[in-house]
């Protein structure tokens, strides 16, 4: 990370051993401890624009998931467990145990809110508020998979091809693979609301083989794992019982979710939620209003 901007100024660095990898977060600022997890093709570092104001209110944790930016990427496995969200938050619970935090509230975004909501489902006890940002529960998303849908998320399916179909396609020019998606998925249709800084970091990320096979497992496991998972909750009435936080950005062209907030009224018990003026990377799209309102959610009693 040495080589890299540093875009937390006064953050700490840690790396974590949990049961099943290696993460990698940064941690700073004062209050409630608050969990913030990223999508993909992202990193931590997402969170830069509206880490600054979250840190005058909560200490904040931003960590990377297995398998993507500074953290570990485990082998893999037949069943893809290895990247379900059912292991991947247990290396939060578990993250959080270490650094002191028994209970947190969690903020996270496209591939960082399924685990999310997988950790509010399977440890339940340790969330005190949850925020997910610009998804659907991956199960909705699956059923949800009309021809649109399918055109606007067609990296799902893509991804999820056995290997090495999508990992070898893209190696052969990562960079591209990364930048199309990012601007295909913003608002501007361009690179124009990321930070070039940000962009180091995320293309640094993505051009290395071992962490483009995990993000292929990540959305292997969505494909498999994943479903089940959601089906037996849903099959069993399972409910997410923290109060929840939805946002969306409503300016998006292509894989734009419908429904939002009525779909997650299935699943929680308590939920309230708006779209932002903007595409799918709510905190660099609109900072100030996406940290705005999760800070006013996580203060609340």
């Amino acid at each position: 990370m040495s080589m890299l901007p540093d875009l937390f100024p006064g953050f700490d660095e840690r790396r974590i051993e949990t049961s099943g990898a290696e993460i990698f977060l940064r941690t700073g600022g004062d209050g409630p401890p608050l969990l913030c997890l990223h999508g993909y093709p992202q990193t931590h570092v997402m969170w830069h624009r509206v880490a600054p104001e979250l840190a005058k209110h909560f200490t904040l944790v931003c960590a990377d998931l297995r398998g993507y930016g500074a953290s570990s990427c485990p082998p893999t496995d037949k069943a893809h467990e290895t990247y379900g969200k059912r292991a991947m938050a247990l290396d939060m619970v578990e993250v959080m145990a270490a650094l002191g935090h028994d209970r947190f509230r969690l903020a996270a975004h496209d591939r960082g809110a399924r685990v999310a909501y997988r950790l509010a489902l399977d440890h339940g006890d340790k969330v005190e508020r949850l925020a997910v940002l610009d998804i659907v529960p991956t199960l909705d998303a699956w059923v949800d998979f009309n021809a649109r849908g399918a055109m606007g998320k067609f990296h799902w399916t893509f991804l999820a091809q056995p290997a090495p179909l999508p990992e070898t396609v893209i190696a052969a020019d990562p960079v591209a693979w990364h930048e199309m998606l990012m601007a295909r998925w913003c608002a501007a249709g361009s690179l124009a609301p990321f930070a070039e800084e940000a962009m180091a970091h995320y293309r640094s990320a993505f051009s290395d083989p071992t962490h483009i096979h995990a993000f292929c497992e990540d959305y292997r496991a969505g494909y498999t794992v994943d479903q089940a998972y959601d089906r037996s909750d849903k099959e069993a009435g399972n409910k997410i019982s923290c109060p929840t936080l939805v946002l969306w950005g409503g300016g998006r062209s292509v894989g734009t979710v419908s429904n939002t907030l009525e779909v997650w009224q299935t699943w929680c018990t308590d939920v309230r939620g708006q779209a932002l003026p903007c595409g799918h990377f709510l905190a660099e799209e609109r900072p100030e209003e996406t940290a705005a309102l999760l800070s006013d959610f996580f203060q609340t009693s």
